[in-house]
């Protein structure tokens, strides 16, 4: 995929898919996918300005926002990392594994 439709794909709300994890990889689908239902789940929307929302769980299980920034790194065409500057949590870096319009697969952090 090249780096233009990277960007169009992924810069939509990603919401946490933990049903889909493995070992080693975290998923995130699109804000509109069918989820089953869990007691929250944490996200974040990736902006065409590059301003980011990240969505935690509040303590009430709803949504609690953070405002900030991402970006997208790209070290050659299979290396990505996703970088998200929220206020409340610094910057979290995450390796992209694959992207397409409807799943988003990155590695988890250590």
């Amino acid at each position: 995929m090249e780096e233009a439709d990277i960007l169009k794909a992924i810069q939509q709300r990603w919401i946490h898919s933990h049903e889909e994890d493995s070992e080693n990889e975290m998923v995130f689908r699109p804000s509109s996918y069918d989820f089953p239902l869990s007691r929250g789940r944490a996200g974040f929307e990736l902006k065409p300005d590059h301003t980011l929302v990240q969505l935690n769980i509040a303590p009430t299980d709803g949504p609690a926002e953070a405002s900030g920034s991402w970006r997208l790194k790209t070290e050659g065409p299979n290396n990505l990392t996703l970088e998200l500057d929220a206020d409340a949590a610094g910057v979290r870096r995450y390796s992209v594994k694959s992207v397409e319009p409807d799943r988003l697969v990155v590695e988890k952090e250590e």
